[in-house]
Order: C-alpha cells, then structure tokens, then sequence
C-alpha cells in the first residue's frame, strides 16, 4: 500500500491525485479494506455505502483526469456521523426509536456542501442514543472501541467518526459538538478536532434540543486538514436562520503566522476542575512551548465558578423535549440511563429553563471579560483519561461533570471556538490533548494557535503506540 494511503491526509491525497500518483479510486480501495480489516474490533460505523463511495470515487477521478475537480476536497473519503440528515439514508441517531424507514429525503447542509465539493462519504458512524455522553456505545448499535486500547472508549459523542480517523480509514471525518463531541473523541483518540463558532457551519433542522449549541465540524489529523473542511461547510445555506453572515474567508491564510506577541491565558483549574497529573504535566509542558514560541502565557486560575449547579437542569430539559409525548413502548426502546435523565428533565419548569438561559448570558460575560486580557485561552481538554468501555456514564465512577465536559462544554454554552490537539502521550499509553479556546467569530486565531504548536511539536500522523495497537487487532480480524 501506497504510504500515503494508510493514514492520508487530505492535503496528501489532493496532492497525489494532482500529480496522477494515486485516484480517489485508489483511496476509496485503501478505506474500504481498512473498513473491513477494522470494523469487527471498533465497530465504528452504523452504516457502510461501498457501492456509492466506489460510483463517487470514479467520478471523481475522471474530473481529476479531465483537470477540473470541483474543489478543494474532490475525492476524499470521509464519513458522516449518524446524526446529521443525509438523503437517501437512515438517520437513527444511535436509537431503537427512530423509524428506519423515513423519509430521508434531504442533506443537512454541512453533508450538501460535502457533497457538492466532491468528497467522497463512505458511510455513517456511530453515535451514542440522541449524542446523549462522552462515550460511544447505544441500544442501537452496541459498542464502539478505541483503536489506541480496544479496551477504551473513544469518547463520545462523536466516536465511530474519531474511531475510525484514528485506526486509518479515511483522511478526516464529520463530527458535531453540543458539548464536547468533536473535542473529547479527538482527545481520546489522538487527534485535532475544532468546534467552530456557534452559527459559522448552517445547520438545519435546527428545531431539536440542544440546537443553540451544537455545530457540524471537522476531526482531522492536520489543522490545515481542518481548516481545508471549514472552508467547504461554512458556505451558505438559508435552511439556517441562525447562521452567521458568510465571512469569505480561506481558513488556511494566516496558518503559519505564529503566535509571537499574542496574550495566552492558561486555566488548568477552569471552573474547579480537577486533573489527573500526567494530564496536568502534558499541558503544562505545552503552556511552555507557547511561550517558547513567542507568546506571554499566565496562570489565570478557576475564571467561573462551577457549572453544575448553574446547568444541570436546563442540560435535562434538554433530554426532555425527546421524550414528551413518546409512547411508553419507545420509551422502553431507550438506554435506561438516558431514559432517567430525559424523564427527570420533564420536571424543569420553565422558570428554572429560563435560569440556564440566563445563567449562559452571565457565562458568556466572563469570557468576554477574559478576552479582554488575552487573545486565547489554554485549558486540559478534559481533566481524565478515556475511560473503559464498560464505564457506566455519569455516574460516580465517571461524572459527567467532572470527568468528561468541565472544560468543553462551557464554550457550547457560549458559542465561542475551540479546539482540542495532541500534546502528549500517558503512562498508560492513551493520548492527552490541550483545548484551545478563542472569543467568538476567532476560529482562524485558534487555527493558528493550533497550527503553530503543531508545527512545534512535528508528531507523526500515527503514533507508533497506535499503529502496533491497530495492525493488532487487524491481525485478529
């Protein structure tokens, strides 16, 4: 197999399928038979389209003949988590309850835009019940693994999408967050993953729970990776009206402009939390290398006060809305833990709603006030390790808000940007990631950040940790 073909890049394979070294053909080949050689053992994918990734592929690769692909991304495999409406396929949502027959007659507008870039999207991935936690596993579609550690989850709520970017397959992948779901299964899983400013990616519908926080963005292996896929997903669409204003900007200028003179806050203590220490030493060790880089990095300490208090009612009036009016038949279709927490955020009223709602303007102001000061903030991406596959969620064991979101989810809350990258590797063989924060409308800053200590650290794409932990299980199969 071809080098590039077996942890591509998007950047490589338009390079290669522009010189003629390799086709989408070729690549859509190489993903496919990693599929094959991967799925038994992560169980990644809720649904797989060879036919159509393989027609696709050919297309592609006569317009890459003829010299004139249609963008940026003709003829890169991708997939496209279960979550979001593609036309002509299943949305279950990782749930027994939703009708597998439809109709499904309509692309959300982050697939649509994909779509008629000339990506290829090899199938659908798997997603806990309704994104519901950080973990991936459902009443649907069972467990998904973590290819560094079978044994681990990749985190969640966008797993089979990091999952699978991570063991091989494809050059990136399709995730959304609405609390830490692009950003904890990168950190999980090794990789970059950036959850844009809320309203920079159009959604649509945009009338189910959670939709003033959630975003489509991309999980990547470079951040030019990623920044290639914001400029193909941000166009506009006018399904969305709570979209921002298209900016026409190309989220690769400015990339490699460093981070000399910038102003970095640094919160390993954001909002209370408390970290494990090979956690705390990795991001440590990362604050120092920005100040290498020319920044002027500063402890700033808790910045907000705790969030569960402030937020643990208005997350359950979000679980509510599906399940009021469900029958007790589908109701009992449903993860029972999720099931508890949907069925108590029926008794929100809608004075305690409107707190959240408040209590997210106030959230919203203290990060502005920190931005004042500082152009961005560095935190842990999340405060312990993937845990196993059998962890039950929210539970005392592995607190949602403790373990999983303290230092995600408040920046779904308030909209702003924020990234997560590789800066380190534990004792236990499981990847750290350091969170990269910006003020609203900054996602190019934070690209930049992320780019500069990407560049400083030169990673391989693959740890050699997680490729032998990979061709493992292959081997298995």
């Amino acid at each position: 197999m071809d080098g590039v073909l077996e942890y591509p890049t998007v950047s490589e394979l338009i390079g290669a399928f522009r010189q003629g070294r390799l086709t989408p053909e070729d690549a859509v080949d190489a993903a496919l038979a990693r599929i094959k050689a991967t799925e038994p053992t992560l169980n990644a994918f809720q649904l797989i389209d060879e036919a159509g990734a393989r027609e696709a592929a050919a297309a592609s690769a006569k317009r890459w003949a003829e010299g004139r692909p249609l963008g940026p991304m003709d003829g890169i495999p991708l997939s496209i988590k279960d979550i979001v409406a593609t036309k002509g396929w299943p949305t279950l949502s990782g749930s027994r309850t939703v009708d597998s027959n439809g109709p499904f007659d309509e692309d959300a507008p982050a697939v649509a835009r994909l779509r008629e870039g000339g990506a290829v999207i090899l199938g659908k991935t798997t997603t806990p019940e309704f994104g519901w936690k950080g973990m991936t596993d459902s009443p649907l579609a069972g467990i998904t693994r973590n290819p560094w550690n079978p044994a681990h989850t990749p985190g969640g709520s966008s797993g089979g999408a990091a999952a699978s970017l991570a063991a091989g397959i494809g050059a990136i992948a399709h995730g959304t967050d609405g609390g830490g779901s692009i950003r904890i299964p990168s950190n999980y899983c090794g990789l970059y993953g950036i959850k844009p400013t809320y309203g920079r990616v159009p959604h649509a519908p945009n009338d189910r729970p959670f939709s003033t926080i959630s975003t489509s963005g991309p999980i990547a292996r470079t951040v030019t990776d990623a920044a290639l896929f914001l400029n193909v997903v941000t166009q506009p669409d006018d399904r969305d009206h709570r979209a921002l204003p298209p900016d026409g900007r190309d989220y690769r200028i400015g990339l490699d402009d460093g981070v000399r003179g910038l102003r970095l806050a640094y919160a390993p203590a954001l909002g209370g939390a408390e970290v494990a220490d090979d956690i705390l030493a990795a991001t440590g060790e990362a604050a120092r290398i920005f100040g290498e880089l020319g920044a002027v990095v500063e402890d700033v300490g808790e910045v907000i006060a705790l969030l569960q208090p402030r937020f643990e009612s208005y997350w359950l009036a979000g679980f509510a809305t599906r399940v009021r009016g469900m029958t007790e038949e589908k109701r009992a279709l449903l993860e029972p833990d999720f099931r508890i927490l949907a069925e108590a955020g029926l008794e929100v009223d809608l004075e305690e709603f409107l707190r959240g709602e408040a209590e997210r303007v106030v959230l919203g102001l203290e990060f502005a006030a920190l931005h004042r000061d500082y152009d961005l903030l560095l935190t842990p991406t999340q405060p312990t390790l993937p845990p196993t596959v059998e962890t039950r969620y929210h539970s005392p064991e592995f607190d949602r808000w403790r373990h999983a979101v303290p230092f995600t989810v408040p920046f779904n809350l308030t909209g702003q940007p924020a990234a997560t990258i590789p800066c380190g590797i534990s004792d236990s063989g499981l990847p750290i990631g350091l969170q990269i924060v910006g003020p609203r409308f900054a996602d190019h800053l934070v690209l930049r950040a992320s780019r500069a200590f990407e560049a400083a650290r030169a990673t391989p794409l693959a740890d050699p940790r997680l490729q032998a932990s990979v061709a493992g299980f292959m081997a298995e199969s």
